[in-house]
């Protein structure tokens, strides 16, 4: 009797996030650098080839977590009912994912998500993918708000300003404050960057 297809994919999933999490476990443990992919395999279980079915490169590995995310901001604009402005609808989608502490915001301070932020931006070829991860979502959302330069202006500034107040949020709780703390902060932060996009 062969499986159905549904029951595939959550097995083929489930192998993923297998995979994926004991990458990041190696990676917080030992440094991007000082892990292998051979050291992968043998800690998720499974033969190189396989893994690499999964993840076609190392950096993959950790910026998965990221691929969640992508294309989510085009996402907002094309669900967004008729009367709200691409703007406001990317706003109140930032706003809910302060209000939720996603760690997309930055806005985290679960030591895990602290220490994974922290491997990111310090590994130069995990900062470098996450860049083109970062201009996959810009063409994205450009392609939802429309044609022209003005679309293309327009994603590049609101993922730009979504990145930095992540960022802002992210090295106050790496300095050791609280996201409780930082919240009040990152919300008006939010707002005023928000105001001025519009």
């Amino acid at each position: 009797m062969s499986e159905s297809p549904g029951l595939r994919a959550r097995k083929k999933e489930r192998t993923r996030d297998a995979i994926g999490d004991a990458a990041v476990a190696l990676f917080l443990e030992r440094g991007f650098d000082r892990v292998s992919v051979n050291d992968i395999a043998a800690a998720a279980e499974i033969s190189k080839p396989t893994l690499f079915r999964y993840f076609p490169t190392k950096e993959d590995l950790v910026l998965h977590r990221f691929a969640d995310h992508q294309g989510e901001a085009a996402r907002v604009v094309r669900d967004r009912g008729p009367d709200t402005e691409p703007v406001a609808a990317l706003r109140r989608h930032f706003r809910a994912g302060l209000d939720r502490y996603d760690p997309v915001t930055g806005l985290n301070d679960h030591p895990e998500v602290v220490a994974f932020h922290r491997l990111v931006f310090a590994t130069p070829s995990l900062a470098g993918r996450l860049t083109r991860y970062r201009l996959d979502d810009e063409e994205a959302l450009a392609d939802a708000l429309g044609e022209g330069v003005r679309a293309r202006l327009l994603a590049a500034q609101v993922l730009a300003v979504q990145r930095v107040l992540a960022r802002f949020n992210w090295q106050r709780i790496a300095d050791g404050r609280t996201a409780l703390d930082v919240h009040p902060e990152a919300v008006a932060e939010a707002e005023e960057a928000f105001d001025r996009l519009r």
